[in-house]
């Protein structure tokens, strides 16, 4: 069996590239992620997306019920036991739904390669597919179009963590400018805020977009309170920012 991951982007079906329609029109099935009634339009987009770029009759889509994360375990080991059962579902809706020998597609928010766990999980099937990735744009390529501005500030490097990350050690020594990923609990709000300067932004390449920029003393409280709106509004949120002093 094939098994292509398919870099999608932020939600923008622009974002796609001619690499990936082609891989996704190359599939025999694609299976798309049902994630409960409030993240309804997580699935909804996956679907236009395929809608609008799919153009072989012989591609099939099917749902499957994502497993959700036991929040009560510690964290890694919650990890763990949730990505073995989301390997459990991909291997029974692919026996179910593809032969030996099908080619089965994921359409993989932004890209593989980037605080996403999609290879790790398909590195748990057995028997052991054949992976093949197609790139998509980041959210963090996404977050600096939006804003108008690279990653680092001129032969400085820069650092890519997570809001548990920040949180539980502070600002990594030996770099001034941060990208902050998977931060459900705006985790900025722990640091200092003199002399730092933050961009933010949710939804990135959709219709919805919301992008906020300026000093974090500042910015840092509108930014909770958009959030908050927003993942009431939406019922999910996806969002990214880069932090700079």
């Amino acid at each position: 069996m094939k098994l292509l991951l398919v870099g999608i982007g932020t939600g923008n079906r622009e974002h796609l590239t001619l690499q990936a329609v082609r891989a996704l029109n190359a599939a025999d099935l694609i299976m798309i992620p049902r994630k409960g009634p409030d993240k309804a339009d997580l699935a909804d987009l996956r679907r236009a997306i395929c809608t609008e770029v799919v153009t072989n009759p012989a591609t099939r889509l099917v749902h499957f019920d994502l497993p959700t994360r036991d929040p009560s375990a510690a964290y890694l080991d919650g990890v763990d036991a949730w990505h073995a059962a989301i390997a459990r579902v991909w291997t029974e809706t692919m026996a179910e739904h593809a032969g030996p020998s099908a080619t089965v597609a994921l359409l993989v928010w932004g890209d593989p390669s980037l605080f996403d766990s999609t290879l790790r999980i398909a590195a748990r099937l057995q028997p052991a597919p054949e992976i093949s990735v197609i790139p998509g744009i980041t959210a963090i390529q996404a977050l600096t179009a939006a804003h108008a501005m690279p990653f680092n500030q001129l032969a400085s490097p820069f650092t890519v963590t997570t809001g548990r990350q920040l949180s539980a050690s502070g600002w990594p020594a030996g770099v001034d400018t941060l990208v902050v990923m998977l931060d459900g609990a705006c985790a900025f709000q722990t640091l200092d805020p003199q002399g730092v300067s933050i961009w933010w932004g949710a939804y990135l390449g959709m219709a919805d977009e919301v992008i906020r920029a300026g000093p974090l003393g500042e910015t840092g409280p509108v930014i909770v309170a958009d959030r908050s709106a927003a993942r009431a509004r939406h019922g999910w949120i996806m969002d990214v920012y880069i932090l700079r002093r």
